[in-house]
């Protein structure tokens, strides 16, 4: 029985290792995660290293200028790793003795030379990962033939956007599999001290050629601050070994005698510019491999970037390993037990998944939440960003040109970022987004709930918030205007943080959030709302292309336009800094006046978007039964934009219950409560029957009573408009065959369903909202059905689909959208997985049918993934989705 008891103990220890390493890092024991996936795989053409008087991002750093190049505000590489401040980085390069260039960089096309936008050209993926990074697996696939870096760039120019993009794949360089699996792992013994596995598998039918070439190097900071003093990488007896002021010394081991190479993390301004220089520079290692130029490395072995060069030739169908050990402790047998700890690394992460996919019966559904959950934790970034600096230059570096100061973002100042933050896509867009990174912080959550709080309460810091409460964007405008969803993504995290702690709330994180995000409120009715009226613009609200004019520009006919979308996030604000209030007031009753304030305010607003006064026209439509955005373009002259769109389903998202008990312990609220609902009927009769309690007491919070919500919902449901077999579409299906046409003086701006890629350069590239799926809105819809079901219980039924005679529960609606949305990832009954579309050898290859890519947006019809390729961002939400619900 001892023994039996032993054993179970030791089980349940290993089982919580991850766990373990999580509590050490959030009370601050350990910090297990000092290194993780922190570089960028594209530096080049971020708005951070342009520094042109045009703001021509893309041009003013190329792929080609990137080797050469040394960055200012952060580093790149492929499956790279850095420590939290990107000190000291390490990536792997490869060259296959065809390429013209050493591949050090993943490539893709601007956003001038895509047909329809920037988007790379490369194939990798994101394998698994843990919260702490102490297991890692990424997947890189690397032709043996010369990369076609020409070819996609002449042929992708030569399309014009009614023509689908031209791929890789396309090129014909997978044909016969000439190609490498290049597997990279890495396992940690301890927070700085990591093993390094690189596995390369040759497909194709023939022995071919692969230099594998690990690189270890410091990211620049003495260029730009002489007062840094600058560190160096050695040749070591055994290692290499690179020391360092801030983070001490650490040592690369590599298994076997490989050839080291070193030299100088420098611009080389003679071949970028033409000017004299001598010494070593960035592009040293790619022109001592590629070129076979000797001099172009330091023969005395040193410098600030270093690299091991392990040649070989695989035969066909066979594999090749290197192991390296980077740790910032001398050790005698760094690859002693080497393999063993991989194994138990790999065993705690699939221990540490395995709770929590416990419930999900599917081996295909668990195969892809572990990639989508992969996906999130290798998209982490070293941020780095201060905008005062960038805007006047460093002192010993020229002066940015005067542009500059009036030109992006010279109204971000105080902006000063330097942190991990989880990026969109760490190609297509390695800076964060406010309202994208809400919603990557719920899957987050489910396996790291502190760091999804860090995000959350980082945001809102005040070296990132504006001093007028505005939240920064992105970085290629931060004054641009973003869904204000950071109070539905603070509530959400809070709740599932509470549950998995057994019931206990992290209340001062929620009450932090709370009272930076009542600035960001304050900024929306004063900057937003520009007649006083509760009726807000916003902007384009990140809807780039979904009505007939960029909501951000200036309109062509003057005037302003009252959007449905955007009063309707602010009802949602409301109701989401409400719940939040009422749930600070239980410790502090002082909150039940704002509270308060939240309540009353949705009702003026729910009020504004009905027009009960009779002012002018309502956004509700009541011949279609829609909601539109209004035009006005003078005092009394407006129109209705009846283009039908995610716009009009918008106001679903603005929805919360109430329940009893609840109220009973916020009296005062309670009281003005029920003041209202006596002497304001106007407003009481706008909202859900108030007066006739829901199932178990509950009340109703909603922009929409009962007849309103089912005529969305019937148009939301209808497979003719916007209920696809894959989700919701953005935009209705009727705008195929109708398109929407709007005419100011001799132009005419239309407006027509298109499922997947856009047709119209007018809003950006490959920005498209006219008829593809969407996660985050679909997400949103989702729960907005679970909350109405939760009001109004079983006996409410709609049909689904419109016009199918099949009636179904409200929160049934809801599994179906979550359905359909799922299927998009799961492989069906021929094995193929509707994300992939008509590429027929990534669809049913066993060598890539398997690795996921989780895509910005989904065609409308089809459900193909279309868009930046590894937006497990918000698209991460499929790991949400995939988790079974309490029943």
């Amino acid at each position: 029985m001892a023994t039996q008891s032993l054993n179970k103990r030791n089980i349940e220890s290993q089982k919580n290792t991850e766990k373990r390493r999580l509590e050490e890092s959030e009370r601050g024991v350990k910090n297990w995660r000092l290194w993780g996936p922190y570089l960028t795989e594209r530096q080049w053409g971020t708005v951070r290293e342009d520094y042109s008087p045009d703001g021509a991002a893309w041009e003013h750093i190329s792929h080609d200028d990137a080797r050469s190049r040394a960055y200012r505000w952060g580093e790149e590489g492929i499956a790279g790793i850095s420590d939290e401040k990107q000190n000291l980085c390490f990536a792997v390069s490869f060259w296959n003795g065809q390429d013209p260039i050493l591949k050090e960089r993943l490539f893709g096309l601007t956003g001038n030379e895509g047909n329809h936008g920037e988007d790379v050209k490369e194939y990798y993926y994101y394998l698994d990962s843990t919260p702490t990074h102490s297991y890692m697996k990424m997947l890189y696939k690397y032709p043996q033939g010369a990369f076609p870096y020409c070819q996609l760039v002449e042929e992708n120019k030569q399309r014009g956007k009614d023509l689908p993009e031209f791929e890789l794949i396309d090129t014909g360089i997978f044909d016969e599999d000439r190609y490498f699996d290049i597997f990279v792992e890495y396992a940690k013994v301890d927070t700085d001290d990591l093993l390094v596995k690189i596995t390369a598998k040759n497909h194709g039918p023939d022995e071919a050629e692969l230099h594998i070439v690990p690189q270890l190097w410091f990211r620049n900071t003495w260029s730009w601050n002489s007062a840094r003093k600058k560190p160096a990488i050695y040749c070591d007896a055994g290692s290499i070994r690179a020391e360092h002021a801030d983070i001490g010394t650490y040592h690369l081991y590599t298994e076997n005698s490989h050839e080291a190479v070193f030299t100088e993390n420098e611009t080389n301004v003679a071949r970028l510019y033409g000017q004299e220089a001598s010494g070593f520079f960035k592009d040293g290692i790619n022109d001592y491999i590629v070129n076979e130029q000797k001099t172009a490395v330091n023969p005395e072995q040193f410098g600030t970037k270093a690299a091991v060069i392990c040649r070989t030739a695989i035969p066909a169908g066979a594999s090749h390993t290197i192991r390296l050990r980077l740790s910032s402790t001398p050790i005698d047998t760094p690859f002693k037990g080497f393999e063993t700890t991989i194994k138990n690394c790999i065993e705690t992460a699939d221990d540490f998944f395995g709770h929590i996919q416990e419930q999900i019966k599917s081996e295909d559904a668990r195969h892809v939440q572990r990639q989508a959950f992969a996906g999130m934790m290798w998209t982490k970034q070293f941020y780095y960003y201060n905008i005062a600096q960038w805007l006047r230059g460093d002192p010993n570096q020229f002066p940015p040109p005067d542009e500059r100061l009036q030109g992006r973002n010279s109204e971000w100042e105080h902006l000063n970022n330097a942190d991990i933050i989880s990026m969109p896509d760490t190609w297509e867009y390695p800076w964060y987004a406010a309202w994208d990174l809400a919603f990557h912080c719920l899957p987050i959550a489910m396996i790291d709930p502190y760091f999804a709080k860090k995000q959350l309460m980082l945001l809102t810091s005040e070296w990132y918030l504006h001093p007028n409460g505005q939240l920064p964007a992105y970085e290629w405008a931060f004054g641009d205007v973003n869904p204000p969803v950071h109070a539905w993504a603070t509530w959400r995290v809070y709740k599932m943080d509470q549950k998995q702690k057994g019931g206990e709330g992290d209340l001062d994180f929620l009450e932090r959030v709370y009272q930076k995000l009542l600035l960001n409120f304050t900024w929306w009715v004063n900057r937003k709302d520009q007649d006083g009226n509760n009726l807000f613009q916003g902007g384009f609200l990140g809807l780039d292309n979904i009505g007939v004019f960029d909501r951000s520009a200036p309109l062509p006919t003057g005037g302003h336009i009252e959007q449905a979308d955007g009063t309707s996030w602010m009802a949602m604000y409301c109701l989401n800094m409400l719940k939040i209030s009422l749930e600070l007031a239980e410790r502090n009753h002082t909150y039940e006046d704002m509270a308060t304030k939240f309540f009353e305010h949705f009702l003026y607003i729910a009020s504004a978007m009905t027009n009960v006064a009779g002012k002018g026209i309502g956004l509700w439509d009541e011949q279609d039964e829609f909601y539109y955005d209004v035009l006005h373009t003078g005092e009394h002259e407006h129109c209705s934009l009846k283009i039908r769109s995610m716009v009009g389903l918008i106001p679903l998202f603005a929805v919360e219950t109430l329940e009893p008990e609840q109220l009973e312990k916020v009296p005062e609220f309670r009281r003005r409560l029920n003041w209202f609902l006596d002497n304001r009927p106007d407003l009481a009769r706008l909202v859900s029957r108030w007066q006739k309690p829901g199932m178990g007491d509950r009340r109703l919070l909603s922009l929409l009573r009962g007849h309103r919500m089912k005529m969305l919902l019937k148009r939301m449901l209808d497979s003719n408009e916007f209920f696809s077999d894959y989700g919701i579409r953005a935009l209705s299906k009727v705008h195929e065959k109708n398109p929407y046409k709007f005419q100011v003086n001799s132009s005419t701006f239309t407006v027509h369903y298109r499922p997947a890629e856009s047709d119209s350069g007018l809003f950006g590239g490959n920005s498209n909202w006219r008829g593809p799926i969407w996660f985050p809105v679909n997400y949103l819809l989702i729960e907005s059905l679970q909350k109405f079901h939760h009001y109004y219980g079983d006996d409410f039924k709609i049909e689904c689909p419109t016009g199918s005679g099949n009636y179904v529960t409200i929160d049934e609606v809801a599994q179906e959208i979550t359905r359909r949305l799922t299927t998009i990832f799961l492989s069906d009954e021929n094995g193929r997985r509707p994300v992939f579309g008509t590429h027929e050898k990534i669809a049913t290859d066993p060598n890539f049918k398997d690795y996921v890519l989780f895509h910005e947006y989904f065609h409308g019809d089809n459900g193909s993934g279309v868009g930046a390729s590894h937006q497990t961002g918000w698209t991460g939400l499929i790991a949400k989705l995939l988790q079974p619900r309490p029943s």
